[in-house]
């Protein structure tokens, strides 16, 4: 049967139109239960012990349900659409290969026996380093709990650099990429000097997590931030208009501010990623203004990152149901308020790019990263924007990826001993086979497709396509971090952002700031109480950057 007839099976199979006789074609996928109803375990949002739960179909949606001896039964939304779960679901290719060197072994319990133990199994896609727990914004909605435990956490200079060198000794393949965070990581007083440390330690793609206050507030900042190694701006951006930022940061002006950071930004070089903290009936009304504004400004922003809202602290169970924000609800609202990605058709799991990690390896013959996080974890898409005409262009349009992630992977699977040329030569080919030219609009070819993802790892290459042929590509990915209504144990051992701290340690994003929390133990045994602090920088609050008052 040709391949392109699964895939049109596939396609009538989730829409519940299954062809006679024919049984829906699926990639190999990861060792974790599929379909619904399923077990899984959990935790107790109160005690936080390890409870069995259950994740089922309720009228369309899906729901996480569980009870704890102590503290009773809780049931919380995982996805607000059923059929797009389980299309992630079986989209999401094979797991990772562990860690090599895990820093526990012998490890019994996840996530207790956490640091990185053995029980891990996908290797770290980014690094991320808290650099400081102070911030210049009192955001309500922060999951750092930033400015409000009484205590300073402010890892020296030289305890970053144990720490970059731990994340680059991590085996099989350190992460490419990290990202400095928070509090906001702008304000520690060797922040360039990190940057700097960082590059010469051989890590190509350094990113802050940043409101943009002092970018915005000092254009020379954001020159010295490129030339020491920084590429990637991940900028706070719930919103277009000030009023959204009154509700979930709790200031005005602050609009203005990161339209004058994403300015300040562009000049210097620099690219942005937006990320909004999504809450429902706070303001998901803004995904599809923040996606025309990524639009409107693709030659500096080159992503968004839309994250639902984790509950890490306490919340009533109405409040809960009242925000809840999906992965689902995230899809069709974009489809709704913008038109440009359909949620069945374009979204698809962060792990379908794992076969084109699994070709590179083959081609450049040494181990590459790739995302093998849970399906539950995150789903995207690419766009392509022309910056002449503006128009959008989803890559589902133009490439069978379905077909072509595939193939892609069938190909690595051989083994090809022939040289490397070739390698890339046959998924040149394929790309070309999987091509939808019917679909092409504004001059798009599979060669300027292929620039495209060649700037994914090499920017020089994604500024000529831009010159040459007036196409970017924007990354349109929704995240949504775990919180302990919705934990599944599945996805920890599976996550791809991994916390380095200065203990020595190396977390899980959803053990270091849910779950566990690892992220208070750390942080109270490495801060000193916030009076102290202050009388030993108190000249600080004088830099007119440091403070933000409305």
């Amino acid at each position: 049967m040709a391949i392109g007839e699964l895939i049109r099976n596939f396609r009538k199979g989730v829409s519940g139109k299954k062809a006679p006789g024919l049984e829906p074609y699926y990639p190999p996928t990861q060792n974790v239960p599929i379909g619904l109803p399923k077990q899984v375990e959990s935790l107790c949002p109160e005690c936080r012990k390890l409870i069995p739960a259950k994740i089922l179909e309720r009228d369309g949606r899906v729901f996480m349900e569980k009870t704890c001896p102590d503290h009773g039964f809780v049931r919380d939304l995982v996805y607000s659409d059923a059929g797009l779960y389980k299309k992630a679901e079986r989209w999401t290719y094979e797991d990772g290969d562990g860690i090599l060197n895990p820093q526990i072994t012998g490890a019994k319990v996840c996530p207790d026996d956490c640091g990185l133990c053995d029980l891990h199994i996908s290797h770290a896609a980014l690094a991320n380093i808290d650099l400081t727990n102070r911030c210049n914004l009192r955001c309500p909605i922060c999951f750092a709990n930033a400015n409000v435990q009484g205590y300073v956490y402010e890892p020296t200079y030289e305890q970053v650099l144990e720490m970059l060198t731990m994340m680059r000794n991590v085996k099989p393949v350190f992460p490419p990429a990290v990202q400095f965070s928070g509090g906001e990581p702008t304000i520690h007083p060797r922040f360039l000097d990190i940057l700097k440390a960082a590059r010469s330690l051989g890590f190509t793609h350094l990113q802050i997590a940043s409101n943009g206050i002092r970018m915005a507030k000092d254009p020379e900042f954001a020159r010295q931030c490129k030339e020491a190694g920084l590429y990637t701006v991940y900028l706070q951006f719930d919103g277009t208009g000030d009023e959204v930022y009154r509700k979930t940061r709790g200031l005005s002006g602050l609009f203005e501010l990161k339209a004058k950071a994403i300015e300040n930004a562009r000049e210097a070089g620099l690219r942005i990623v937006l990320v909004p903290t999504i809450i429902k009936t706070i303001n998901d009304n803004q995904v599809g203004n923040i996606l025309q504004f990524a639009v409107d400004n693709s030659d500096a922003i080159s992503g968004i990152s839309y994250q639902p809202v984790a509950f890490t602290g306490r919340i009533s169970t109405e409040d809960r149901e009242r925000q809840r924000y999906t992965l689902s609800d995230l899809a069709r609202d974009i489809e709704s308020q913008t038109g440009y990605l359909k949620p069945m058709e374009d979204w698809y799991p962060l792990s379908v790019t794992s076969p084109f990690s699994r070709l590179l390896r083959a081609i450049w013959k040494y181990e590459v990263m790739k995302i093998t996080s849970h399906a539950d974890c995150g789903i995207g898409s690419y766009i392509f924007v022309n910056s002449k005409t503006k128009s959008v262009t989803p890559i589902t349009r133009l490439i069978d990826i379905e077909g072509f992630t595939m193939d892609l992977n069938k190909l690595v699977k051989q083994k090809i001993s022939h040289i490397r040329s070739l390698t890339a030569l046959t998924a040149q080919q394929l790309l070309k086979k999987h091509f939808r030219g019917e679909e092409a609009k504004d001059g798009m070819t599979p060669q300027i497709c292929l620039e495209l993802f060649q700037g994914v790892v090499d920017k020089e290459a994604q500024s000529r396509v831009d010159l040459i042929y007036n196409w970017n590509m924007l990354l349109i990915g929704g995240m949504h971090f775990q919180d302990s209504y919705n934990y599944n144990v599945d996805r920890v051992k599976r996550c791809s952002i991994h916390y380095a701290a200065p203990n020595g340690r190396v977390y899980p994003f959803c053990t270091y700031n849910s779950g566990p929390v690892f992220r208070e133990k750390i942080e109270r045994q490495f801060s000193i109480p916030l009076e102290e602090w202050r009388r030993r920088h108190s000249h600080l609050e004088e830099n007119d950057y440091f403070l933000y008052r409305s």
